[in-house]
């Protein structure tokens, strides 16, 4: 599946992907062109076996494979977003071809945030993630890599672990929730040092959504948008902080639609990207280029057919070069048309 000539190729776009981090005057945009890939198996089937599960992720990188875009072809053991959650004893459930969720919170009283014990590293669903984990590495192809699996945020799992009673406790019991979120946070600084020795690779750097990151670990603030900026300031961003200063940073996903808080995100040190999607109510892609640290990365998916993507097969890019730009095509011929346009309209230098 990784010849030579394409594992070659896929050590040259990791170098570039270093660039983009560590010499960003001098790179250019990275191209991700997806292809939707039908006839997969299930999510039963595939959570029920880790070479169902792989063989299934093989079948996707397929069409990157044969696009040569910048895609760093990877597998990812895919239990959804409830992890962290199920570790500290959420119930999860398994909705019909989906991911794994949280069915149950598992803290009913505030007040229970100031006695909750960190979980085991092997709680939940993780001595299974490791078993299907060890089948990846011991299975999959010669140059094929893998990233670390799903993670949230100390927000995104506090409020899994405590239910929308989480929102009235920012104002009932502050102190609980700042209790809580210090549990969640010395978990995750425990966690991801653990799952990186579990999958290995290159220290100060992760793979994740095709791309190579500095850090530990992305994080997901998706639901940062239930609370004010306010709150999140006094509460939510001193933990993001101290969990990005003890994993070595990382990047931030967010498909919320407060833009309020995006700025607070970037200010975080150690903070090399940010990812968002389009129509979430942000500026288009040049305004929000212009709004971000230079060293800091910017994925961003555009439609295709969209006028932001008419703009940017125009010519028009933003003077930012440190973006990868990610989209999506119903076929490969379709996907390879759309690759060369975009590859010729795109800035070189």
């Amino acid at each position: 599946m990784l010849d030579t000539d394409q594992q070659n190729r896929i050590s040259a776009l990791i170098e570039r992907y270093r660039r983009m981090h560590d010499d960003p005057g001098h790179s250019f945009p990275m191209i991700i062109v997806d292809v939707e890939t039908k006839g997969l198996p299930s999510w039963a089937e595939r959570l029920a076996d880790p070479r169902v599960m792989m063989e299934a992720q093989l079948e996707e990188m397929r069409s990157h494979l044969a696009l040569k875009d910048d895609c760093i072809p990877t597998l990812r053991v895919e239990f959804g977003t409830g992890q962290v959650a199920a570790a500290f004893g959420c119930e999860i459930v398994f909705p019909d071809n989906s991911y794994p969720a949280v069915g149950a919170h598992a803290l009913k009283n505030a007040e229970d945030a100031f006695s909750l014990a960190l979980p085991s590293l092997e709680a939940g669903m993780y001595r299974r993630l490791e078993e299907f984990t060890r089948f990846f590495l011991q299975h999959m192809p010669p140059g094929m890599r893998i990233q670390p699996p799903d993670l949230q945020s100390p927000f995104n799992c506090a409020h899994l672990i405590r239910g929308n009673d989480i929102l009235l406790d920012f104002i009932d019991n502050p102190a609980a929730v700042d209790a809580l979120l210090d549990r969640v946070t010395d978990y995750m600084i425990l966690l991801v040092p653990h799952l990186k020795a579990m999958i290995g690779g290159e220290e100060g750097w992760f793979l994740d959504n095709g791309a190579l990151w500095k850090g530990g670990a992305r994080i997901s603030n998706c639901t940062m948008q239930l609370i004010s900026p306010a709150f999140y300031r006094r509460h939510v961003l001193q933990r993001d902080r101290r969990l990005f200063e003890r994993i070595g940073g990382g990047r931030i996903h967010y498909c919320g639609t407060n833009t309020r808080v995006v700025g607070d995100f970037l200010s975080i040190p150690r903070c090399s990207g940010f990812d968002f999607l389009s129509g979430m109510g942000y500026d288009d892609v040049w305004s929000f280029a212009a709004k971000t640290p230079a060293n800091a990365i910017i994925l961003k998916d555009v439609d295709a057919g969209s006028p932001e993507m008419e703009r940017l097969l125009s010519g028009d890019w933003p003077e930012k070069k440190t973006i990868i730009l990610k989209t999506c095509c119903r076929s490969l011929d379709q996907a390879r048309d759309l690759l060369g346009k975009l590859r010729e309209a795109a800035p070189r230098s």
